[in-house]
């Protein structure tokens, strides 16, 4: 570090001591988009900066690393500007990690993934700016072991904007609001999402890599949050068969130097620029690939499927198509900006990110023609029996050989990290494909 920096953190120290901040939570998140870390004193932040908070490499999923040699540790360089004293555990202050290893930036390292596409996108002038929609689920365990709600009287067929279940979870929410404030979050709304147990919680967008730092601090909170109230912060797409999953939107868009907008016309089809209706066509072309990194589990795909709902509304955007406001479609315009509706909270939001975003790119740099604009409702389409537009991948098998065999996205995303992404993905669909059901067993075990 130069003299100034280490002046610079040498005030940020002081200023966490006088807050009677004594350790440092470095956090990294792993190929499976899962926050770790560990604690380190305060006296050891500036090594940990400089050098980085050490780890095995092996210990950590999707990283690749060897077992031994310079490149058999994983060192996780704290970013200053992120430190912050957590409300939730006092005398610590959180901070966020790139991944190194061997001295250089680690290409399996999903920070540096979505790092790696905004400085493409900063070569142009550009900035990406994310909002991030949590959807999520609070559950809990009988004494059997089996999930479900943790609110027992939420049990509304239609319970969206449910204001007795805020009231009956009113101490989560507000401890909630209390914490994500003191983090800096400068949030919008709560409610209660369209299934029971399910919550949204929104705040202020962000540019796209504060945003995913945004987003990861959000998942320890709530985790921290919900176990004091003796439940736990669900991101599984489905946990509930017949009532909606959970989504993770991201409203994207870009400004050029001047912090101009370059998706956005308001004269144009859709409140679209040319430039937009290429990016949306991009994620359109590689939808099926992005699928894999957007909704990266078995699970994800019980949420992609045109089923009914307990609620009698289901957004699930399982058709390629691209339409103004109109939620049943996978890439909703709004406002002169694009909501893309495939992620799920089960995905490394970085991976994702870098991912919506190599995709966008490539339909502006190859011109892609707009995709033909839909102005129904795809489910009312589907009940009538009409032809559909193209489906999205049924499952999670079927999105990895979409991710493989496209060979643009891996090599604009990072042919290392798909590679990891790939094998431990694959791994985890043959280990759900070998298991028995209960639905197997009831339906075929005397059935024949």
């Amino acid at each position: 570090m130069s003299g100034g920096d280490d002046h610079s953190l040498t005030e940020r120290m002081g200023a966490l001591r006088a807050q009677g901040i004594h350790s440092i939570l470095t956090t990294f998140t792993d190929l499976h988009g899962v926050p770790k870390g560990k604690l380190v004193p305060l006296e050891a932040l500036p090594d940990a900066v400089a050098t980085g908070a050490g780890f095995a490499g092996p210990s950590i999923w999707g990283t690749g690393l060897p077992r031994m040699g310079a490149r058999g540790e994983y060192f996780g360089r704290v970013v200053p500007e992120s430190l912050r004293p957590l409300p939730f555990m006092p005398g610590v202050a959180h901070a966020v990690c790139d991944g190194f290893a061997g001295g250089e930036p680690l290409d399996t390292c999903s920070r540096q993934l979505l790092k790696h596409q905004l400085n493409r996108l900063r070569e142009r002038g550009w900035t990406f700016h994310v909002g991030i929609e949590p959807e999520f689920f609070l559950m809990k365990q009988d004494p059997q072991g089996r999930w479900g709600v943790a609110d027992a009287q939420d049990q509304l067929d239609k319970p969206s904007y449910d204001l007795k279940a805020i009231h009956r979870n009113f101490g989560f929410l507000d401890d909630m609001r209390r914490h994500l404030s003191a983090l800096g979050f400068e949030l919008q709304q709560m409610d209660h999402e369209d299934a029971i147990g399910q919550y949204e919680i929104n705040y202020r967008h962000d540019e796209a890599l504060a945003a995913a730092d945004r987003y990861q601090l959000f998942k320890l909170t709530a985790h921290a949050v919900a176990q004091q109230h003796g439940a736990t912060f669900s991101c599984m797409p489905k946990p509930l068969a017949g009532a909606p999953g959970s989504g993770l939107h991201f409203h994207v868009s870009l400004t050029d130097a001047q912090g101009r907008p370059v998706m956005a016309d308001p004269a144009g089809a859709l409140g679209l620029s040319t430039a937009g209706h290429q990016f949306a066509a991009g994620l359109i072309h590689h939808a099926d690939a992005l699928a894999a990194l957007c909704a990266p589990t078995v699970n994800s795909y019980k949420r992609l499927a045109s089923s009914a709902s307990a609620s009698g509304t289901t957004w699930s955007p399982v058709w390629k198509t691209v339409g103004d406001n109109n939620r049943t479609c996978l890439v909703r315009t709004v406002a002169g900006r694009i909501e893309w509706r495939l992620p799920d909270p089960s995905c490394n939001v970085y991976a994702a990110l870098a991912a919506t975003l190599a995709a966008g790119l490539d339909g502006i740099d190859r011109e892609l023609p707009a995709p033909d604009a839909c102005d129904e409702d795809l489910y009312q389409r589907q009940a009538s029996g009409q032809p559909m537009p193209p489906h999205l991948p049924r499952d999670l098998h079927d999105a990895l050989a979409a991710l493989r065999s496209d060979a643009i996205l891996c090599d604009d995303i990072g042919t290392a990290f798909c590679e990891q992404f790939l094998k431990l993905k694959q791994a985890e669909w043959d280990a759900y494909a070998q298991q028995v059901s209960d639905w197997e067993l009831k339906s075929y075990a005397d059935g024949f």
